[in-house]
């Protein structure tokens, strides 16, 4: 199917749409809130536990969000994720302006936000093949739209919410988030329905450890759990040393923090687009195997002191790999797991990754107050180097495993 093709269905199209709109509003408070944590608090500390609050959402919640996703279904997870995290997060700015909102209340927020986001995110991935089939082509390129509207995000987000910042301030930078989050609801229950049902096995259904236990079982998904795990978490890690970076080497501008982060979505929409035509010509596995190592090589400049801009230029070309290989993964994940439990597995899978947020914030945090953020740093180009070399093994493997199986198959 071309691409023209798979754009015409009003499902997809809308899901896209949705996505895009909604990880814009994201990708904006992601720079707003730690933002306005650190220069209302002056406290990298606080700025850390507030992340760390909404991390600890996402995991805790997360493996019962994998039942509710199986009882409801994706799309309906999905409206009801959007729907309740609007008003929770329009409660921020709102509090804050009225001089109520204390730390404590804040965190509680953040909590409840990051709770609801776990099941939405495992449905995001639960619903592709919902709209297009299970087809491993069709499921990797639809991915690879997603992973470009991602990255659109990941472009617009950061760049508009830094000069937002520098102009109306990070609490109305909130206020759009909130925004967008009705705007998604909109779209999917308007336009997104599934072709069919996935079937469900409702002797087990609320077993909700069925799919770490697939995991486990599994091991290409047990062993990129450990390595994406790792990896994730030095990015996380980063993330919460460049507001610290730019406060302390940078002059506090809040436009180069959005700069920093847009400059890997616009090396990922790059690499999503020649994605497009590489997955025609080459396996995921062998996408994955040849091409990871250029996600981590390119960190290593971060460990001198640098211009921002050469900050800027590495984060792109770490961008652009990425992106080339993210709908790789993200398909062959999907697709890891039979329809009938892939609820449950993918909800399992978000929830073991976001591990990675608290264990990259309980090392960047103590850090980033005694030492400030170029430590940060230097661990964030070793640990992404050894994860991906981790990543790259095992799909060799996985892909010299199923090289074997492929003729014993045929011959029986």
């Amino acid at each position: 199917m071309s691409r023209l093709e798979l754009l015409r269905d009003r499902g997809l199209l809308a899901l896209l749409a949705s996505e895009t709109i909604s990880v814009t509003g994201s990708q904006m408070t992601w720079v707003a809130l730690p933002w306005f944590v650190l220069t209302t608090t002056h406290s990298p500390g606080k700025m850390v536990l507030v992340l760390l609050s909404e991390s600890l959402g996402l995991i805790l919640l997360g493996l019962p969000g994998g039942t509710l996703l199986t009882k409801l279904g994706s799309r309906r997870t999905m409206i009801l994720a959007d729907g309740i995290r609007a008003p929770l997060t329009l409660v921020i700015p709102l509090l804050y302006w009225s001089g109520s909102l204390s730390f404590e209340l804040l965190l509680g927020l953040v909590f409840a936000i990051g709770a609801l986001s776990s099941p939405y995110f495992a449905a995001q991935r639960s619903i592709v093949p919902e709209l297009v089939g299970e087809d491993a082509a069709l499921v990797g390129k639809a991915n690879v739209f997603l992973q470009s509207s991602q990255r659109v995000t990941m472009l617009l987000g950061p760049a508009i919410a830094g000069v937002l910042i520098a102009l109306v301030g990070a609490p109305s930078v909130i206020v759009i988030d909130a925004a967008t989050y009705v705007v998604s609801l909109v779209l999917v229950a308007g336009f997104v329905h599934p072709r069919k049902a996935v079937p469900v096995d409702h002797e087990d259904r609320g077993r909700f450890f069925d799919g770490v236990r697939y995991v486990l079982r599994d091991s290409l998904l047990r062993g990129w759990m450990v390595a994406f795990v790792i990896g994730d978490a030095a990015w996380m890690a980063f993330f919460a040393a460049v507001p610290v970076l730019v406060v302390s080497d940078y002059g506090s501008n809040p436009r180069i923090v959005g700069w920093i982060f847009a400059a890997f979505g616009v090396g990922a929409v790059a690499g999503n687009m020649a994605a497009f035509r590489l997955q025609e010509r080459q396996d995921g596995l062998s996408i994955v195997a040849t091409l990871v190592f250029g996600q981590a090589l390119p960190l290593w400049v971060l460990v001198f002191q640098v211009p921002a801009a050469a900050i800027v230029a590495v984060l792109f070309v770490s961008g652009v790999f990425n992106g080339l290989v993210n709908p790789s993964i993200h398909a062959l994940l999907t697709l890891s797991s039979p329809p009938a439990i892939r609820a449950r597995v993918m909800s399992a899978l978000a929830t073991l990754f976001m591990l990675s947020s608290p264990l990259g914030l309980a090392f960047a945090g103590p850090v980033l107050s005694v030492a400030g953020a170029r430590p940060v740093l230097v661990a964030f180009a070793a640990v992404q180097t050894a994860a991906m070399a981790l990543v790259s093994v095992l799909a060799r493997r996985a892909r010299a495993s199923r090289r074997v199986e492929q003729p014993l198959e045929a011959a029986a």
